[in-house]
């Protein structure tokens, strides 16, 4: 006869034929017997010769490793770009054409930016390396009747398997044998509650979540002791299925390097016209062939933003410096600019919006006639709730320590307040000693402790509490009920209580406490019933849940984390949605999102994975019991309706969808490794409000990348419109292509790198996200750096007129004065490119203390180009006199015409 909880089996021979067949397609809908029967073991286990035969069949119990980013495809991934091309092709037709200095300068340039971008990712991937480092696990298994410890990597099917509290489950399991066995499944289901299991089989369509006969890999024992057939290992298992679909689903580009190809398809056409069309209007207006040809390879390569590349990277790597410092790790350099895109944030419940903590927030204490009392927050006034507290204490199989609790969590939670609430669990244990226990169990839905108490023993009992009521006789404290609780010296009184005799429960009672616990649940709370009865001493039986004292509810949950509802809000500022996407059951969900500010009322729509529709609704804020794959669909569905998605989670659950996103952020501290192995962002202290800072930086890096674009491409449209103006009117060219190349190569790159290194507006966060398809430079910008360009080329040929005719001066020292010109203009026009919302002497620019010192820097160098002879010489530039200066100084101004065309007109409207 076997023993409760464990099923009757019969040995079978090992064969070395292993095939899987119907019965192991769905284990938990066979008996376990069968499950034996049909991998060809049984409870002794299998033989040595066994094992060695299925390893070469199964193979090891690994799951399928992250495929390791070399520095080679480091590199690549910073080559492949189209500007990047661009400048490289630029390079070959500088060094075709005989220009060497041309050609180095541009291969320095790409050097730098790959070598930056390169070493930033670098670091991301080593820092991943070392969190990816794990402890080998190890498991109890009964092989040929001998029990041994053995690295879980050496499991094959079939193999028997003991399991004990806290250990964590090794592979995909049918339990054969139970006793009191509860599993934490959340990593895997989203499941924040033990579930509680038994050996019966069950339909074939259960969820996975509620498949009670089955442990599967990676999750872990809370409480009890089972033993259990191993039925997958490895990739087969659910846990290696879902990593699988990351390792096969493929990474979309990134936004940024989207808009950056965009960009260089837009360069690409802008430089072929430019070389053809000002090659043939010089040469038609009478200049020299070679000279025009010169100049037009060099108007190219000024059409081709030369610093973009390394600035956009610098800038990148400067975000994931900071983002860093604030806990936030990027694993991927061109990822912290997509954040900045993020218009829905699609989170997990459990460890993301929760804290992954069971914790008493409701006691119901039962009034002098029995019926259910005000509910009494614990958090508040803790020592209102010592007595019961320290009765359900008693009535628990957890355990407290510094280190490590160890128990039911719920069970813990119990723990943890009746201590906050001044009761002295050892006290209480020692004056009160446990003389029996009847085990909680899926028949009863009860558990009770038998204590010595006085002259006489108590039943306290703990469980279901429509299993708890329809035990009990009556309701409320009696004179039987000790007074349980630890004085300030830490003695504890256990005397008899002298309040007023329970009630007893009418047929009415009984219904106000049914709807009392309806109530909780409504709330998303896990509600336990607490009852005594007295007994008296050396008194035995086997089911003690009779003519109970209903003393109250206990109201638990998993609270949500303090800063979420503060997140929520400011992402609801921000124009961010947020959605709750989790594999609890619905009514929990519903009541963390009413608790963090998702959903206005408990009557807020859910969607159940039961019958899952993907719908990216603006009204549907919670998704509940929803399945891996059905997250997959619901990021597709935000897809189609062109919303960048970012995902956070911990959950091994989570993993497919946090790489189909286009952003995945999951924690570091709770989250599982294949978790951290999916997503692109890592937060290292698992605080949601990171988040926001991450959007915010991402904001912020997008700003200042579409800043120096313009900036650039205003000063490189600028060269292009003095050089073709001077080629189609037949003028002297007002710059050479050396000085074209130094401008290009020197002064405008740390202008344009301060302007990457802007701290955010004080308003980023208070305006929706861009468009996802709004490109870096739009329509708007692309009118502003035309006219920006116009009035500075305007003002340079302008410098270059009155240098000939007016000052009477030579060709090359009119050549300085409009490269002069042209220098510090552009050099000034850093002041223009300040953010739409902020003023022209009040923003992040002017506060900016890079770009002044970019500024000084620059006047430096061209200062040292003017002045020291052989550079002069290579420049062919000369020093000006007094005139000369003042015509470049007004010519230099010109970038703040614009701005106060605008003032002007500003004040005329008003």
């Amino acid at each position: 006869m076997s023993t409760p909880g464990t099923a009757e089996v019969t040995p079978v021979p090992d064969d070395s034929t292993i095939k899987l067949d119907d019965r192991l397609q769905t284990p938990w809908a066979t008996s376990s017997s069968d499950v034996l029967a049909a991998l060809k073991t049984s409870e002794s286990g299998l033989s040595a010769d066994a094992v060695r035969e299925r390893r070469d069949v199964f193979g090891w119990n690994r799951m399928r490793e992250p495929e390791t980013v070399g520095l080679i495809q480091i590199i690549v991934r910073q080559l492949r770009s189209l500007v990047v091309l661009l400048l490289a092709a630029a390079a070959l037709v500088a060094l075709f054409m005989g220009d060497a200095v041309e050609a180095a300068a541009i291969g320095i340039v790409l050097i730098l930016n790959t070598a930056i971008g390169a070493a930033m990712e670098w670091r991301a991937v080593r820092s991943m390396e070392a969190l990816r480092a794990m402890d080998e696990i190890y498991c109890v298994v009964v092989r040929g009747d001998d029990v041994e410890r053995i690295s879980a990597v050496h499991l094959v099917p079939g193999d028997i398997v003991r399991l004990e509290e806290g250990d964590l489950v090794p592979a995909d399991m049918r339990l054969i044998s139970v006793a009191q066995l509860q599993v934490n499944e959340s990593a895997l289901t989203g499941e924040s509650a033990p579930v509680m299991k038994d050996t019966e089989a069950i339909d074939p369509e259960t969820v996975l979540a509620e498949r009670q006969n089955m442990s599967y890999k990676g999750t872990a024992v809370a409480t009890g002791s089972a033993t259990g057939v191993v039925t997958s290992i490895g990739t087969e298992t659910e846990v290696g299925e879902i990593s699988s679909m990351v390792a096969t689903d493929e990474s979309e580009r990134t936004p940024l390097e989207e808009r950056l190809d965009l960009l260089g398809r837009s360069l690409l056409r802008v430089v072929l016209f430019i070389t053809v069309a000002v090659g043939l209007a010089g040469v038609v207006s009478g200049k020299e062939t070679h000279l025009m040809l010169e100049t037009a390879i060099a108007l190219a390569v000024a059409a081709i933003p030369e610093g973009l590349p390394v600035v956009a990277t610098i800038a990148l790597a400067r975000g994931l410096r900071r983002m860093a410092r604030r806990n936030a790790l990027v694993r991927r350099l061109s990822s912290v600019e997509t954040l900045g895109a993020t218009g829905v944030i699609c989170t997990d419940k459990t460890g993301t919006l929760t804290e992954n903590e069971m914790r008493v927030v409701r006691w119901l204490p039962a009034t002098h006639d029995g019926h259910p009392g005000e509910p009494i927050d614990p958090r508040e006034a803790p020592e209102q709730v010592a007595q019961p507290m320290a009765l359900a204490a008693l009535c628990t199989s957890a355990t407290l320590s510094e280190g490590k609790s160890t128990g039911d969590p719920m069970e813990i939670a119990i723990l943890r307040l009746a201590e906050k609430a001044g009761v002295n669990l050892d006290a209480v244990r020692q004056s009160n000693p446990e003389v029996d226990r009847v085990a909680f169990s899926r028949e009863t839905r009860q558990m009770a402790t038998i204590h010595e108490v006085g002259s006489q023993e108590l039943v306290i009992v703990k469980g279901a509490p429509e299993a708890v009521i329809e035990g009990a006789e009556q309701a409320g404290m009696s004179e039987a009920t000790p007074l349980i609780a630890s004085g300030a010296d830490g003695q504890t009184d256990a005397r008899m209580s002298k309040t007023n005799e329970p009630a007893g429960l009418t047929r009415s009672v009984r219904e106000a406490w049914l709807s009392a616990n309806e109530a909780f649940g409504a709330e998303g709370l896990r509600v336990l019933a607490l009852a005594t009865r007295p007994r008296n001493r050396g008194e035995t039986e086997e089911a003690p849940f009779h003519d109970l004292t209903l003393l109250g509810l206990i109201g638990l949950l998993d609270p949500p984390r303090e800063d979420v509802r503060s997140v929520v809000e400011s992402c609801r500022r921000a124009g961010i949605r947020v959605v709750m996407v989790t594999g609890d059951q619905a009514a929990t969900a519903r009541s963390v999102a009413v608790a963090v500010g998702l959903v206005d009322d408990h009557d807020a729509p859910v969607i159940d994975g039961r019958d899952f529709e993907a719908r990216a609704d603006d009204d549907i804020a919670i998704y509940a019991r929803v399945s891996p794959r059905q997250k997959l669909e619901l990021i597709d569905a935000f897809h189609d309706r062109g919303d960048v998605v970012a995902m956070t989670g911990d959950g091994v659950n989570d993993a497919p969808a946090l790489q189909r996103a286009d952003i995945g952020v999951a924690m570091g501290q709770r989250g599982t490794q294949v978790a951290q192995d999916a997503a692109d962002v890592i937060l290292q202290d698992d605080a949601l409000a990171t988040i926001l800072v991450a959007i915010e930086e991402g904001r912020t890096i997008f700003g200042n990348i579409r800043a120096f674009v313009r900036y650039l491409l205003s000063c490189n449209v600028a060269e292009v419109m003095v050089v073709g103006g001077a080629s189609f009117t037949g003028l002297p060219l007002p710059i050479l292509p050396l000085q074209i190349l130094f401008l290009n190569l020197v002064t405008d790159v740390f202008p344009a790198l301060a302007l990457g290194m802007n701290d955010a507006e004080e308003d980023t966060l208070s305006h929706p996200p861009r468009p996802p398809e709004e490109p870096i430079i739009a329509r708007r910008h692309w009118l502003e750096i035309v006219s920006y360009s116009a009035v500075i080329s305007i003002a340079v040929i302008s410098s270059l007129l009155v240098s000939l005719h007016i000052l009477d001066y030579t060709a090359s020292e009119a050549v300085t004065v409009s490269f002069l010109t042209l220098a510090i203009s552009q050099l000034l026009h850093v002041f223009n490119m300040h953010s739409p919302g902020s003023t022209f002497f009040h923003n992040a620019v002017t506060r900016n203390p890079h770009v002044w010192g970019a500024i000084v820097l620059c006047l430096g160098i061209l200062a040292g180009a003017l002045f020291i002879p052989p550079i002069a010489s290579v420049l062919s530039l000369q020093t000006p006199t007094l005139e000369g200066w003042l015509v470049v100084a007004m010519g230099s101004l010109s970038p703040f015409v614009p701005p106060l065309a605008r003032w002007f007109y500003s004040l005329l409207v008003k």
